[in-house]
Order: C-alpha cells, then structure tokens, then sequence
C-alpha cells in the first residue's frame, strides 16, 4: 500500500486560506497511530495548522497552543493528542510528564518542535516543514510515511 496522502513534497501558500484547506484536505487522510512532526520557526503557522486538522476531522475548533501544558488531548473520533513541546528543555522532561502515553496508536499525535523531544517520534510519522512568517508566503514540505 502506498502513502495516504498524495500531497507530499513542498507546496507555497501566498494566503491562509489555503494553507487551511491544505491542512483540512491532510487530516482528512489521517487514521489512528498517525504521528505528524510539525516543524518551523515561531509564527509559520504550526498551531494554525493543527486548527484545520482538529476541524477538519471534528467539525468545531476546540484547540489552542498548548505550550504551558505541553500536551492537549482533543476527544472525538478519532482524538487527537496535541503536543507543543517547545518549553522543553532537556528531552528527559517528557517522562516526568507522561507524555509518551499520546503515542499509544488509538489516536493521531501532532507534534509541535518535535526536535525538542526526538525520543518521542521514532516511529513512522509525517514530518510537516513550515516556513514564512507574519504576511509572507507559507513553504509547507511533507514527507512521510511510505
């Protein structure tokens, strides 16, 4: 079986809307076990994206950044556990808060800074690279799983 989404390489947004619906028409190809690793500097639009994901596949916009808790767990069919691990400062924090239970395979993990805990991410994941920042245009480059 080939990879699910077809979109994969680097792709530019001059706008948010459709660097919304490119993340909608991702989600929508996403299953249980699922991990994407979202990677670019402060304001590219990380949390953005993961916003199109929650909507896409659970109809409203419950999220928000959880940088202060690390780790949001959004229920639905499926839940989607939302990590944002940039206050990581030394990787071994992750054990201390248990956050290694969001790749139990029953749900789609999103990974903010997934470079600040690379232990966590080991296995097969789609790796979401997203540069441009404030009013510039969004590069977004998947790769993964094969």
């Amino acid at each position: 079986m080939g990879p699910r989404f077809a979109n994969r390489g680097t792709r530019t947004f001059s706008d948010e809307a459709t660097f919304v619906a490119f993340a909608a028409a991702f989600a929508r190809q996403l299953r249980p076990g699922d991990v994407v690793a979202l990677s670019g500097p402060l304001g590219s639009g990380k949390t953005t994206f993961v916003r199109a994901v929650v909507r896409a596949l659970h109809g409203a916009d419950r999220t928000s950044s959880p940088t202060f808790t690390f780790w949001h767990r959004y229920p639905g069919s499926p839940p989607i556990d939302h990590l944002d691990l940039y206050r990581i400062e030394d990787a071994r924090e992750t054990a201390e808060l248990g956050l290694e239970e969001a790749f139990d395979g029953s749900s789609i993990a999103l990974i903010e800074w997934p470079e600040k805990a690379p232990h966590l991410v080991t296995g097969p994941r789609y790796d979401v690279q997203i540069d441009g920042a404030g009013e510039a245009p969004r590069n977004v480059t998947i790769q993964g799983p094969a």
